[in-house]
């Protein structure tokens, strides 16, 4: 019995000492670091102007569409005025080209009244001296000088009648057709100058934190310069750069656990939503001329399982390497 006890004791300090041996010849875990990345938007106004307000500094949380500056362009107020005038203009040309005056009409319908009159004249003394010449108490001069008189009294009724239509009708198709052609021209103009003025009030294109302010009250800036530089710490992620033999088959949707050493070393659960080859510049060069390759670098991001408040852009992130799986 006292053999089979120290048989059984030595059996297991042997079993102790080979687990023991195990660990302590096994390599230790691949321990890869990463960041936390988020959405960075840098806010440029789209015209010139002069800042007037400011509603946000460094720090402040804003909503999209919040107004966070106003500028000032003294310039663009005037053109504002001037395109309105411009369009008033326009319009008050098409209504003219469009339309004649009543007066006109009346005066135009009064000279065609006055030569049907003549013409009617003309025909009567025609019709008379045709019937003397016939009896010969009229010379054949006569007859010609009323048949001329009658002749320029029609075509002057023609005329009168060609000017009342004409005053009835306007202004030609072509008149009429570059008339609107200006009013388009001017409103578009118009439209042109009242968006660069709505692009005075400078509004947060996300929502966000904002962790750069370069406008100051009373300064000036040009279009493209930038005003602020706004976070999105709604939607962060976490980016690893691995070397290519390190992936072991990842692939998009595989899910994994991180630490974060800023969160008291919090453990977050992430699935990969990105796998992306680096350009050149990142590939890991060969140590020996043959037996070796170079291997490139891969961008690999995740996106946190649960909301996790508290992550910020710079933070880092370190996960064991090959992952377990879930």
């Amino acid at each position: 019995m006292l053999r089979l006890v120290r048989a059984l004791f030595g059996l297991a300090v042997l079993v102790g000492l080979g687990v023991l041996l195990w660990f302590a010849t096994r390599p230790p875990p691949l321990i890869v670091q990463g960041e936390v990345s988020a959405n960075r938007v840098d806010i440029s106004p789209r015209v010139s102007g002069r800042i007037a307000k400011l509603n946000a500094d460094v720090g402040d949380n804003v909503e999209s569409g919040a107004i966070i500056a106003e500028l000032e362009s003294p310039q663009l107020v005037a053109g504002l005025q001037m395109a309105k005038a411009a369009l008033a203009v326009a319009e008050a040309d098409l209504v003219r080209v469009n339309s004649t005056r009543p007066e006109t009409i009346a005066a135009r319908k009064a000279e065609l009244a006055a030569a049907t009159a003549d013409v009617t004249l003309y025909q009567e003394d025609f019709d008379r001296q045709a019937k003397l010449v016939a009896t010969g108490a009229s010379s054949q001069s006569r007859v010609d000088e009323t048949t001329r008189n009658l002749e320029a009294a029609i075509r002057k009724r023609e005329s009168a009648e060609a000017n009342l239509a004409l005053a009835v009708a306007g202004a030609s198709k072509e008149e009429k057709a570059l008339a609107a052609t200006q009013v388009e021209r001017t409103r578009s103009s118009l439209n042109q100058q009242q968006v660069d003025i709505a692009e005075l009030t400078i509004r947060a294109p996300i929502s966000g934190q904002v962790t750069t302010r370069v406008a100051e009250l009373g300064e000036n800036f040009s279009a493209g310069a930038p005003l602020f530089s706004l976070i999105d710490l709604q939607n962060p992620w976490f980016t690893f750069n691995l070397r290519e033999d390190l992936l072991k088959g990842l692939k998009i949707g595989d899910s994994f656990d991180v630490m974060v050493p800023a969160m008291n070393n919090a453990r977050i659960p992430v699935k990969v939503t990105t796998i992306n080859a680096q350009g050149q510049y990142a590939t890991w060069r060969a140590t020996r001329a043959t037996g070796d390759f170079d291997l490139r670098t891969f961008e690999v991001r995740a996106n946190p399982v649960n909301p996790m408040p508290g992550l910020r852009p710079g933070m880092s992130a370190i996960a064991s390497w090959p992952p377990a799986e879930h």
